[in-house]
Order: C-alpha cells, then structure tokens, then sequence
C-alpha cells in the first residue's frame, strides 16, 4: 500500500514511535524520517545538548522548520519527538500535509521502555514512574486534540498496530480517541 499523504506518529516517549514508523516503512515501502535524530544530525549534537545549549525553545523551532520541509517532500512516516504537538502551528502543519497517529501506552509500559535511556532530556533527573504519569496526564489533551486516530500500543505487536493504522486510513476512519 502506497502512502499518498505523509503519517505522523505522535505520543509519548516510548510509546512504540520509532518501531511502528519503521514497521510502516517496511509494509508502504516509504521512507522514515526520525525527528529528533535528524535534528540531532543536522545540529551535531545531542538533543539533550541542545536544550542545555541553546534551551527547549530554541529545539522547539528546530522541530517546527523540520515540519515545514518534510510538509514539500513525498509522503514519507515522520515519528515525531514527544514535545512536537506542543506547538499548535505544528499540529496545523502535519494536518496540512497528512494524518496525525497518536501511540498510547500506559505509564508502566513508558517507564519499562524508557527506564535504561539517558537521551531523554524531558526525563533527566526524573526518571520515575510518578513523573511519566504526572508529565503523560499533562500532554494528553495535546495529543489527543491533535491526533486524527489513536492506537493503543500495549502487549501488542509493531506489525498488529501498523495493520490498524493502515486499515484506518484506508477505511478513511478516524479511529477511537
């Protein structure tokens, strides 16, 4: 199946992002596009370098000017950063150029993804379950606004929640919120 608008995956960290954006890949023969690495790439730095450099604003039009290019290129699977919604002309800029996923996942499941990572700079210092919670319950209205479908990523699969992403656009569905 070959994509004709670009899929944005969006959610909290660790919810199944990147994985499900290269499964999709593999199923659409798309290309993928990682975000926070292309920032990481074209900056020479690491994000979390980033922010204590420059600071979460300045990160946060770096991800905005990414959009805008990714909006002119073929229909690629763009997994986005877990900041990326935070911004309103972000979210109207992926809806411009394509359908908006949100990944869901329990704060357990987060924490077990995230528990052994020092790259999340949003997490430093509070890398506990209270935090995750406490930090998902505040971006959930975000993601949920922004999201065009959402897919519960939990003792799944990448290969089952790409089979739904796929069957809802196909179906033209907006999935349940």
């Amino acid at each position: 199946m070959k994509l004709d608008q670009h899929i944005f995956l969006i959610g909290f960290m660790g919810c199944g992002k990147s994985t499900c954006a290269a499964c999709l890949c593999r199923m659409t023969g798309a290309e993928q596009i990682e975000m926070d690495q292309e920032i990481v790439k074209r900056q020479g730095m690491e994000i979390t370098e980033i922010f204590r450099v420059h600071g979460e604003e300045y990160f946060r039009d770096l991800e905005t000017d990414l959009i805008k290019e990714i909006g002119n290129m073929e229909p690629m699977v763009v997994s986005c950063g877990g900041g990326t919604v935070l911004r309103e002309e972000n979210v109207a800029l992926m809806k411009a150029a394509g359908r908006i996923v949100l990944l869901t996942a329990e704060p357990e499941t987060v924490f077990d993804r995230v528990k052994g990572s020092a790259d999340r700079p949003v997490l430093n210092g509070n890398m506990n379950l209270s935090y995750i919670k406490e930090l998902m319950e505040a971006r959930r209205p975000r993601y949920e606004a922004a999201a065009d479908a959402a897919v519960a990523t939990d003792g799944r699969t990448a290969e089952e929640i790409c089979e739904e992403i796929l069957e809802q656009r196909k179906e033209g569905s907006h999935g349940a919120r």
